[in-house]
């Protein structure tokens, strides 16, 4: 809500200035996703219990959740959201608020290996994982927000401009705000959302205009996120991954009017 205030404030200031000022656009889509993500090592310490060690390179998958959409409420499955500013009088760059509600679980039946200090002693060795002895979700969310600088270049249109394609090139960097859920050899955490790192993306979308308002998009994003600080039993957990997205968005575009120079 403060960000569209923020964003109405400047096209306001603009309104003021004694020029023609084409203001510019505001956007806002909604839509779902599908990740795969890079290995990544969890690093634990919990120094109470004489543990410092790591899950090596362990794998894990998302959870789409929009393939049962129409019997699920609307933000459950994985989404995202998009709103967005065009600022200058082309209307080709823009201010972005960026968010992906993306699900983080790590994959039961691999083999994992633990390196460290695990009850104050030296380890090195391999195990099946299941559930009883790491389970680790941030399946309420690994949850990326960007703040993006957006590069529009316009593919084609019609003349009378009812139809227009599009590509958007974004980048940007923002917090993560992850749902902590994991249980680490039988003992579980409290679950909960927390501030727990940042992350950094870059963005390809294809946009599709009907009518000036309405435009469907396909988009392609890849995203670095270092989490740390992740509260588990008695300590806490870090990790970092690489995501590879695909999106598709449903969203709307409100043009700003013009305003014609003071006499």
């Amino acid at each position: 809500m403060r960000f569209l205030v923020a964003l109405i404030c400047i096209s306001n200031f603009a309104f003021a200035q004694n020029k023609i000022v084409k203001n510019g656009q505001l956007y806002f889509s909604w839509g779902y996703n599908k990740e795969w993500y890079t290995p990544s090592t969890i690093n634990i310490k919990q120094p109470e219990l004489g543990n410092d060690y790591a899950f090596v390179k362990v794998s894990a998958h998302d959870k789409i959740g929009w393939d049962k959409l129409f019997s699920l409420p609307l933000t459950v499955p994985q989404y995202n959201y998009r709103l967005g500013y065009f600022f200058n009088e082309k209307q080709d760059l823009a201010f972005e608020l960026n968010f992906d509600h993306t699900k983080f679980i790590v994959t039961n039946g691999q083999n994992v290996r633990i390196k460290g200090t695990l009850n104050n002693r030296q380890i090195d060795s391999t195990f099946v994982n299941d559930e009883s002895s790491l389970r680790y979700f941030l399946n309420n969310g690994a949850n990326f927000f960007l703040f993006n600088i957006v590069k529009k270049i316009n593919i084609y249109e019609t003349k009378n401009k009812n139809f227009e394609v599009a590509t958007l090139l974004k980048a940007g960097v923002g917090p993560v705000v992850p749902h902590v859920e994991n249980t680490v050899f039988g003992n579980p955490n409290t679950p909960h959302f927390q501030i727990g790192g940042w992350n950094t993306g870059v963005e390809g979308t294809i946009r599709f205009l009907f009518f000036k308002y309405a435009y469907l998009e396909y988009c392609v994003k890849g995203d670095y996120a270092h989490y740390f600080g992740l509260r588990i039993y008695k300590g806490k957990a870090s990790q970092t991954f690489g995501t590879f997205e695909m999106i598709g968005n449903l969203g709307v575009n409100i043009p700003l009017g013009k305003r014609d120079k003071k006499e």
